[in-house]
């Protein structure tokens, strides 16, 4: 059990019986959660470049994400690693730029479903999603650059 000072001391607030503390501040002068104070802790190294492997595997996610999460997947890599590798931030555009290009064909599927030549349309960018996607998972992991034969390059 601790004591409170005194009342003759100073800080020490008669009303509440216990010493007035600062706003923020652990009592008697401890480290809050036993913690340094965030002036001691250092600043985060800047990222350097990634191991070949580490691209290939990205990339690899980038192309291959894109059939189960859609643009997603490729545009959330690109904004991560592109700073961090040229292939990444090659290959993050081309799988990004392919996915729009499925996702404009899935639409103008959905609008023809109408007339039934739609469902033709979002069965084949179904099946050119798939194939395409494994078709560049596996150059990528080559370490190949890989460019899609039909899609529009939205960003170059």
């Amino acid at each position: 059990m601790t004591v409170p000072p005194p009342a003759d001391q100073p800080g020490f607030d008669p009303q509440q019986g216990q010493p007035e503390q600062p706003y923020g501040q652990a009592p008697y002068g401890q480290a809050p959660y036993g913690q340094a104070p965030y002036a001691a802790q250092q600043p985060m190294a800047p990222q350097g470049a990634m191991s070949q492997s580490d691209e290939r595997m990205f990339a690899l996610f980038a192309h291959i994400g894109g059939v189960f999460f859609s643009f997603l997947v490729p545009l959330i890599i690109w904004l991560v690693y592109r700073d961090r590798s040229r292939f990444l931030d090659d290959q993050g555009k081309e799988a990004l730029n392919f996915q729009i290009t499925l996702a404009i064909a899935y639409v103008v599927g959905a609008v023809l479903a109408i007339v039934l030549i739609g469902f033709l349309i979002i069965a084949a960018a179904g099946i050119y999603a798939i194939v395409g996607a494994i078709l560049a998972a596996v150059a990528v992991n080559r370490g190949d650059n890989y460019r899609y034969p039909w899609a529009i390059r939205f960003l170059k």
